[in-house]
């Protein structure tokens, strides 16, 4: 196998054809858990979530950030595996979503008022982020 280009671009269309199903499987999975209408945690409160509710799956750990990280030794289709593993996607109010955007979640949580204008579950989102972590850590280990 050629060695992947370290400096090509960010790239999103093996990312977002494994991140369809992963999601897929999720909604599958919260609308058996809610005998017929999805129901989630979100990601970053902890506050349940259902079908319906203004939410969006998201990437714990921004797919922008992982491609870039491992772009100069793992293939686009590698990299869809490893930022769309379980443990790195989760669910949260669309609101949040938007509001965090590609930053880091720690660079996110650090600007003034986010914390309480959101919301957001401090120890929730250090427990998600070591999950996230160890998830790709898992899949990497894996080897391809």
């Amino acid at each position: 196998m050629s060695h992947p280009d370290p400096n090509r671009p960010y790239w999103r269309t093996e990312i977002d054809r494994e991140f369809a199903k992963v999601k897929s499987k999720m909604h599958q999975e919260a609308t058996n858990r809610g005998g017929g209408r999805a129901i989630f945690q979100d990601s970053y409160t902890g506050k349940v979530l259902f079908g319906g509710d203004p939410y969006d799956y998201e990437h714990i750990r921004s797919s922008e950030e992982i491609f870039m990280k491992y772009r100069d030794r793992l293939t686009n289709d590698q990299i869809a595996k490893v930022v769309n593993c379980p443990e790195n996607v989760g669910v949260t109010l669309r609101s949040i979503n938007i509001s965090k955007g590609k930053k880091r979640m720690e660079d996110w949580i650090r600007q003034p008022s986010v914390v309480s204008d959101y919301g957001i579950d401090l120890e929730l989102v250090k427990k998600v982020l070591e999950k996230a972590d160890r998830g790709m850590e898992r899949v990497m280990g894996k080897g391809f």
